[in-house]
């Protein structure tokens, strides 16, 4: 057991109380991984609650670090093997986007990136990117194939301003910057660019994704038109496990011939076809189906296919994501 003991391998998780990194933690731990967590504030006792908990599982350190802040991240990856950068400044409702979410992602990714420079251990970085730094362009077309070639056109995000377009936009400059910085500084970069989102969460909160993807069961207008404009702006609605997120992350750090960007996404469709799908399978919700002349097709579809020939299997399909995120929002007291 001693000689098994030495080899355990380190797993530096960066932003550990999100949606995407506790359960990323939690299989990490599974796997036999020893996991350091960075979490900006150790002292909130509700967010790091779930962290707590999954030390029972296995050698879980958590560590105060700020993205602003290079030096942070100095002790928590120092003698990490893998280092998972999930963390990014989310503010939707920022009247300053430059501020508040693009220049902080930028600048956050290189601390993490130049934290790893400092030491010899860490093998490979994997970087959380987004659909967002993919699918958002100017063409007025349908039957759109996008793979990992693909950019978000930022310069017409930030000339037309739509709603939203300060994530996109800081999550599409964020991985041009650590792609580049990578690069010059020879680090072994993996960017996962999962869809939206849904399933179950260990965080105290409903996660932000969840509750998008579920807003036709729910209700909720001000995310149906959230949805609505997510189908606008970036062609479709693709959707993903988040469990099936996380085993991506691991499986790209842990497969040699992994390089380069991978995209996550289990499932394209439209806010109308969602919603028939979900009428037909959940029908004690009532899930509204006449969306007038909204579009009914998707513009296009977001390819896992460089990632599936890599060897990966999506666990969950359709069914299952939204079986599992129905059960869970009924845990949590938001379906009658």
């Amino acid at each position: 057991m001693a000689s098994q003991s030495t080899q355990k391998k380190t797993a530096c998780v960066v932003g550990g109380t999100g949606f995407v990194a506790s359960l990323l933690i939690k299989l990490l731990l599974h796997n036999g991984y020893a996991v350091h967590a960075t979490v900006r504030d150790p002292e909130n006792q509700k967010k790091i609650s779930p962290l707590i908990a999954l030390q029972e599982l296995g050698e879980l350190k958590i560590f105060r670090a700020d993205l602003t802040d290079e030096a942070s991240f100095d002790a928590p990856i120092s003698r990490s093997d893998i280092v998972f950068h999930v963390a990014t400044p989310v503010n939707f409702s920022s009247d300053d986007p430059e501020t508040d979410m693009i220049k902080p992602a930028i600048q956050g990714v290189v601390n993490v990136l130049k934290a790893c420079t400092k030491t010899k251990t860490v093998k490979r970085v994997i970087l959380t990117s987004s659909a967002a730094a993919v699918s958002i362009n100017a063409q007025n077309v349908t039957g759109l194939v996008m793979d990992e070639k693909n950019w978000t056109d930022v310069e017409s995000l930030s000339s037309e301003k739509p709603p939203t377009w300060g994530y996109a936009a800081s999550k599409t400059l964020a991985e041009r910057a650590a792609c580049k910085f990578a690069q010059e500084n020879n680090i072994d970069l993996i960017t996962v660019i999962p869809s939206l989102m849904s399933g179950p969460s260990l965080t105290p909160d409903i996660p932000s994704s969840v509750a998008l993807a579920a807003t036709l069961i729910t209700g909720n207008d001000f995310l149906l038109n959230g949805l609505k404009g997510m189908q606008m702006l970036s062609g479709s609605i693709s959707i993903a496990h988040v469990e099936d997120v996380c085993r991506a992350h691991i499986f790209l750090a842990e497969k040699e011939s992994a390089s380069g960007r991978y995209i996550c996404c289990a499932v394209n469709t439209s806010v109308p076809e969602l919603a028939k799908f979900l009428n037909k399978r959940f029908p004690e919700y009532k899930v509204p189906t006449d969306f007038g002349d909204f579009p009914s097709e998707a513009k296009l579809i977001l390819s896992s296919e460089k990632l599936i020939s890599e060897g990966f299997c999506f666990k969950y399909g359709f069914e299952d994501i939204y079986d599992q995120t129905v059960e869970y929002l009924k845990t949590k007291g938001m379906l009658k």
